[in-house]
């Protein structure tokens, strides 16, 4: 079936040549608006997407696997991750691995969010940080001490163990609320500089710590 262009009037014959710049004479006439940035700075959308971060459990802990599911899902080749194996005395994240390296460059990245998707701890997440212009091209490609959150309220930085009596399932499930005592022994034992130590709330133990 072949539908036709429903025909014109004697007006629609008349404009047909200049039809196509309609918007641009209704445009002529509205009044221009100067965004004053850098000095006025308009917020911008709570799911626009922005800086990555590398998120922590409430203890400290980072969620990051170092499973690579994020640079693989990356259409732009911008994020390199290289797994690490947790030890007793380096424990950075629940479970047996943790991301050693993790790398954006923001020379190629496009801000698609499909890193954030693939991820399956939701350790990667985009802020609303927009500002990534630098003089240099090196700094661009983002460390992961760049991206890592900052340590929360309570929060006890790693390296320390897990929750005593726990597995890397309670801390998915959002059964840890917060560093305890005996994770705040342990850093006291083996980093009593540590900066952490100062401002650390410990909880009581988290409700799927087995006994």
């Amino acid at each position: 079936m072949r539908f036709e262009r429903d025909p014109k009037g004697p007006l629609g014959e008349i404009f047909a040549p200049v039809a196509g710049f309609g918007v641009t004479f209704s445009s002529m006439f509205r009044p221009m608006v100067t965004e004053q940035y850098p000095f006025e700075k308009v917020p911008t959308q709570p799911r626009y997407h922005g800086r990555h971060q590398l998120n922590r459990y409430p203890d400290g802990l980072e969620k990051c696997i170092g499973c690579e599911l994020c640079a693989w899902a990356c259409p732009a080749d911008a994020i390199f991750v290289q797994g690490g194996d947790n030890q007793p005395e380096e424990q950075y994240s629940p479970g047996e691995r943790y991301g050693r390296v993790y790398q954006i460059n923001y020379l190629r990245c496009i801000f698609c969010g499909l890193c954030i998707e693939a991820c399956p701890t939701r350790a990667l997440t985009m802020t609303n940080e927009y500002e990534l212009a630098g003089p240099t091209r090196e700094g661009l490609i983002y460390e992961k001490q760049d991206l890592l959150a900052p340590l929360a309220d309570g929060m006890l930085a790693a390296p320390h163990p897990m929750v005593a009596g726990t597995e890397d399932d309670d801390y998915y499930r959002g059964d840890i609320t917060g560093p305890t005592q005996d994770q705040v022994e342990w850093v006291r034992a083996n980093r009593p500089d540590d900066a952490s130590l100062a401002a650390v709330r410990p909880v009581a133990a988290a409700k799927g710590a087995r006994q």
